[in-house]
């Protein structure tokens, strides 16, 4: 009698998913911009760069051949990335696919959890402030800013607007802006306006200086201010002059001027005014003439003052717009990968964003004390709105904020406690939104998030 021989399917091999394509290629990205000047790899290259054959590059694209796990680990490496098991599927030898369990609590995975955690803490893990460092692995994309901006910046005479409120992400995306530059051979010059002395703000004659000056040391060319400053003429036609007959005669490739934090200038009306419509007069300049083109200009600036502007009067309204806009819940579950959290999709980032949104900054924080081991995510959200809290300080400055605008006040104790949102004047919702409050649901507002929600429910409670 013949046995009946049991035949067992073998794996043929792995193919990447949609998140995983993803992942590789905003990596790719990365890369090109920091060490191919922001050009696209061709396929060749990226072959080489990577080390396998094109045909074999061409079936990982196709999202339908298998390629070996191995190869798989190799693409990944090439650009610094980990493979998790959401970034691919195993093909069997029937062309079923194995989708890899992600609730398995074997010893592996254990190890895996410890490794990752030990190389996110490698990796710079440190307290989540300011700007994400270049080299950081926290960083998270935001198709298609990124792409955007460094096209941008390659277009003569062109600007760029880089606006939200605070904590969006706009120091970081700065950086990579200019590292991007850097890399296209481009001259930069970074103006940091909340460094600029008070004295300087007395006059506009007085702050045109100051910023020529930095713009002339930045690039190692001689001040020389009083030869090339004429008093007759006044200050902003001797600015412009400077510029184009001193500092752009003198340098053969575009220069990159970042200005960020100008949204200090709003606290000085006298001055505000007369600097944006100097910033204005360049953008026509460097579309008419040719001597201008070299100079690309980025304006940074929160959006909180705004609430104490006119409406009708906005500071700056020419360029590329950008607007940070908030982490999808795929990039809040990658960047909790980053910090070495091994989550199940869509379950315990979905209590976190509940709370917080996609919020960056709070995200951030958030994972940043979960890595760490300081908390839970049970005690994060019980302790959210607590006065020890790990958000008390954004939560503290909102607060300070919206109590200098005692209209707003009202109108926010209003929203906070209706939970189907309200129906305010344009008005009110523009400053309401430029200082990060609200977001919107048709026609209605309501809070951004719950953190907001019952914080100010609870400070509004205390002064009732």
């Amino acid at each position: 009698m013949k046995l009946q021989q049991h035949k067992t399917k073998r794996r043929r091999g792995v193919v990447l998913t949609p998140l995983g394509l993803q992942r590789l290629q905003e990596a790719i990205l990365s890369w090109e911009i920091l060490n191919n000047k922001g050009d696209r790899l061709t396929l060749e290259q990226l072959s080489r760069q990577i080390n396998i054959s094109t045909k074999t590059l061409s079936r990982l694209w196709s999202l339908s051949s298998s390629v070996d796990h191995k190869t798989l680990k190799l693409c990944f490496a090439a650009f610094n990335l980990e493979v998790y098991e959401e970034d691919y599927t195993v093909l069997m030898e029937d062309n079923e696919i194995e989708i890899p369990s992600l609730r398995s609590e074997t010893s592996i995975q254990a190890r895996n959890l410890s490794r990752l955690f030990t190389e996110a803490v490698e990796n710079h893990c440190t307290y989540p402030d300011g700007a994400v460092p270049l080299d950081s692995p926290f960083y998270i994309n935001r198709p298609p800013i990124e792409e955007l901006v460094y096209r941008e910046v390659t277009q003569p005479g062109c600007v760029i607007r880089i606006r939200a409120p605070r904590q969006m992400g706009k120091s970081s995306l700065v950086l990579r802006l200019l590292a991007f530059a850097n890399a296209q051979e481009y001259h930069t010059v970074s103006l940091k306006c909340n460094q600029i002395d008070d004295q300087c703000l007395t006059s506009l004659n007085k702050l045109l200086r100051c910023i020529c000056w930095q713009i002339a040391t930045q690039l190692n060319i001689d001040p020389s201010l009083d030869a090339h400053w004429d008093e007759e003429i006044g200050c902003k036609l001797s600015c412009s002059f400077y510029l184009q007959h001193y500092i752009l005669k003198q340098c053969q490739k575009p220069i990159v001027l970042m200005l960020s934090d100008v949204d200090r200038f709003f606290d000085y009306p006298h001055i505000a005014h007369d600097f944006f419509a100097l910033l204005r007069s360049w953008c026509e300049e460097a579309r008419q003439n040719p001597h201008w083109h070299k100079l690309r200009l980025v304006v940074a600036y929160s959006t909180e003052q705004y609430a104490c502007l006119d409406i009708n009067h906005s500071p700056f309204n020419i360029g590329l717009p950008i607007s940070l806009q908030e982490f999808t819940q795929q990039q809040v579950e990658d960047l909790a990968r980053r910090y070495g959290i091994r989550w199940i999709p869509g379950k315990e980032s979905a209590r976190l964003m509940s709370l917080v949104g996609g919020h960056p900054a709070l995200i951030q924080l958030a994972l940043y004390y979960l890595s760490c081991g300081a908390m839970t995510l049970a005690e994060l959200i019980e302790e959210a709105i607590a006065n020890g809290g790990i958000y008390r300080h954004h939560l503290q400055q909102h607060w300070v904020r919206l109590q200098a605008n005692p209209g707003l006040v009202r109108l926010y104790a209003e929203l906070v406690t209706n939970k189907q949102g309200v129906a305010v004047d344009p008005m009110d919702a523009y400053k309401l939104e430029s200082m990060g409050l609200i977001d919107f649901e048709g026609d209605r507002v309501l809070p951004r998030c719950e953190l907001y929600r019952n914080y100010f429910a609870k400070q509004f409670s205390k002064i009732a």
